[in-house]
Formats: C-alpha cells, structure tokens, sequence
C-alpha cells in the first residue's frame, strides 16, 4: 500500500495548532448539514485532534462521524454556560470553528479561553473573534458552512453528508423494531410526521396515513419515528391509519438507535425535519415533503434518491412557524404523489 502523504496545505498545522474544536449548530437537520465542512477539516488537516462540541440533543450524532476524535456534550444554555465554558477549558483546544452565528457561542469559547475563534462575523461577535468572514447569500444551508471552513482555508470538497452506523447499532434496532411488532421480513418505510418549528411545516396526518394505506396494498410496513414531542403527530397518523399495522418507535430510541432503524427501511417519508437530513445522510431513499420552507436552502443531501415534492402557491416560500391560511402548499402535495415517488425508491432498494 502507498504511504499516505498529509496535504499539500494544512491549516491548522501552518498555524501551529494541534487540536481545533467545531462548535455545532443546535438542531439536528442543521448539525448533518455541517457534516461536509467538518469533513473540509478532517481531510485538510488529518494530524489534528478534531474535537465537536454540541448541545445534549446532538451531540450523539457526531459519533456517527468518521474522523471525529472527540465528542464533547455541552451543558444546556443559560445558566449552565459557566459549566460549558469549563469543559472546552479542561481539554486546552488551540481554535475553535464557531458552526452557530450567535453572540452566545463567540462568547462560550472566549470564555474558554481558547486562543484562535473563527466564525461568521454577525450577531455583533465580532470583537470576540480572532477571524471571521462574511456570510454569503442565497446559497444551500451546507454550503454555508462550508463557506466558512473554506474562508478559513481548508479546501471544499463535495456537498455530501456521511454518517456510519456500527452493526451493534443495527443489531440493537433490529430487536426494537421486533419488539414494536415488525415480523423482520415485510419492507418497511419510514413515516417521519413530526418537525420542530411550528406545524406548518406538517403534512397533514391523515395525508400520511393515506400513503401508508397505499403502500401497504403492496406489503409495506409503516414505521413511524420522532422524538417524544412528535407523540401527538404520531398519534394522529394511527388513529387516521384506523388499525392498519403499524410499528411505532416514537420516543422509543436515541439518535444513534434512529439512525440503525432508518438504515433497515427502504425508504423514509418526511417533513422538512431534522429526521429528513438524517435520513439522506445514511443514504436511505427519501420522499421529502416541502411546504412553507425553502427547499433551495435546505433539500436533503446524501448518496441516496431523494424526491422533493412541493405545491407551488403565491406565498411559498412563506418561512412562517404557522400558515395564517389556508395551508395550500402543504395540501396540494397528494398521497398519490408521495406514494408514486416512494415505490420507484422501494423498487430500486428491493
């Protein structure tokens, strides 16, 4: 085998540092979409430690990451910030990336007390920084980042989120799923009804309920999925579903676990949610349902299909929590649609 040789250019080292930590955004769609300029990181700069920090609700996902060498799980914002300043202290960083736009995290790593803070020059953090770059407009959420880590200078490689999943992972997903009612051979496709940011961003229970129904004639087995604050949407869906099977996984598994039992589906139906970039991200073929949002901004990356479906209306994108209307965009996506699109992505994985 050929020695691997470091790259020609290497950021971090021409600057000295050792070991840089990546503050991650907080919500989850959000955290998979940095994953191409974390992966920027890595491959500039393969010497360093690579360290994420990343609030409770995603940091397990980084675990996920090839090249992540550590994880840090911060304490929750507010009162606990002292505390989450004293774990990026104790681990004695060279740079922190700042992934979030907020004053708050410019703050954290200066408080820190790490030497060398980059990020975004907004939310008047600037002082606070010891680089910063401009943000750019009208581009992709994961070109975004990859903006910043570029300005840095680390050279961009493909848009392309990756996360890997153990087969301990799998193993323990494939029980849960067992023990949910799945017979482990009937094809499943993942229901993801639930997303954070208001409900208009929701396609309607009932509507997926009728795509389930539709996908059954041929052998399918929903599954739905989300954390606890989707057990109302879920509810919604069995009670539309009117005792047709069914395996529920709401508040029932932790990001890793999600990630095995969306790895077994053959395809995922979704909301504009963090459970859509997920999804793509593992390559698992995805139906993605887009309404108020902007899909230019936020589509699903990853190797796998992906079909975005919309309704195009006077007012979308609207990017409001709650449609002060009539819902059209999110109405005028039909079940036969999003059926028709999940076949072809069943048929190609069969």
């Amino acid at each position: 085998m050929a020695a691997q040789h470091p790259p020609a250019h290497d950021p971090l080292r021409a600057a000295g540092i050792s070991r840089i930590v990546v503050v991650a955004p907080n919500w989850l769609g959000d955290a998979v979409m940095a994953l191409p300029a974390l992966a920027d990181v890595r491959r500039a700069s393969p010497a360093a430690t690579l360290a994420v920090a990343a609030r409770p609700a995603v940091a397990p996902m980084f675990s996920m990451v090839p090249g992540v060498d550590e994880v840090v799980t911060l304490a929750a914002r507010g009162a606990a910030s002292a505390a989450a300043a004293v774990a990026l202290r104790e681990r004695a960083f060279d740079a922190a990336l700042l992934l979030p736009n907020s004053f708050q995290s410019a703050l954290l790593v200066s408080r820190a007390g790490i030497r060398e803070r980059w990020g975004y020059a907004s939310d008047f953090r600037r002082p606070l920084l010891t680089r910063h770059a401009t943000r750019p407009v009208d581009v992709h959420q994961a070109a975004f980042y990859q903006h910043l880590t570029r300005a840095m200078g680390f050279a961009a490689g493909p848009l392309d989120p990756r996360l890997e999943v153990t087969p301990a992972a799998r193993a323990a997903a494939t029980d849960v799923l067992r023990a949910a009612g799945w017979d482990g051979r009937a094809p499943l496709v993942v229901l993801a009804a639930g997303a954070a940011y208001g409900g208009a961003k929701r396609w309607s229970a009932s509507r997926f309920a009728e795509a389930a129904r539709q996908l059954a004639a041929g052998g399918v087995i929903p599954v739905l999925i989300g954390s606890a604050a989707d057990a109302a949407a879920g509810a919604d869906v069995i009670a539309a579903l009117d005792g047709a099977p069914v395996v529920n996984l709401i508040g029932r598994t932790d990001l890793p676990m999600l990630a095995a039992a969306l790895v077994e589906a053959r395809a995922v139906i979704t909301n504009d949610s963090g459970a859509m970039h997920l999804a793509a991200a593992l390559g698992v073929p995805v139906t993605a349902i887009f309404g108020p949002t902007d899909e230019t901004a936020t589509h699903p990356l990853g190797r796998g299909p992906r079909a975005v479906l919309t309704h195009q209306v006077w007012c979308r994108p609207c990017l409001l929590r709650e449609c002060p209307l009539t819902h059209a965009c999110m109405r005028g996506v039909t079940p036969e649609a999003v059926t028709a699109a999940t076949r072809t992505h069943i048929e190609g994985r069969g």
